[in-house]
């Protein structure tokens, strides 16, 4: 017998977001001397710490002005946002499984954007 999930719901988060809300749950568990943090808790934790750079509002406002732009849809934003490429190369790995590739204007206007936040 298999037993299959459902999806309920599904939000795209930054990582500056998801770091607020694993450190909301870590202060909980720390209240609690009994409890220990389960191992991908803990190094999903580990890993927000490490490459979370911005705050979550700038975070919400870097994927909002990378959605003004024509070729970035609300998956690609997010991507974006969490991986803050820093040159050409970087970003057209962002944009490897589209069906379309973007010229160099294109990517320099995404890189712009980033930099007015990174």
């Amino acid at each position: 017998m298999t037993i299959f999930k459902e999806i309920v719901d599904e939000e795209y988060l930054t990582v500056a977001e998801t770091k607020e809300l694993l450190d909301d749950i870590e202060a909980e568990r720390s209240l609690d001397e009994d409890r220990e943090l389960r191992y991908e808790l803990a190094r999903a934790i580990e890993h927000v710490n490490r490459f979370a750079v911005l705050d979550p509002e700038e975070s919400r406002e870097l994927v909002a002005d990378l959605e003004e732009l024509e070729k970035v849809d609300e998956a690609t934003a997010f991507k974006i946002a969490n991986l803050l490429p820093r040159d050409r190369d970087e970003l057209r790995a962002v944009f490897a499984q589209q069906r379309y590739s973007l010229s160099g204007d294109e990517l320099d206007e995404i890189l712009n954007v980033i930099a007015r936040y990174a």
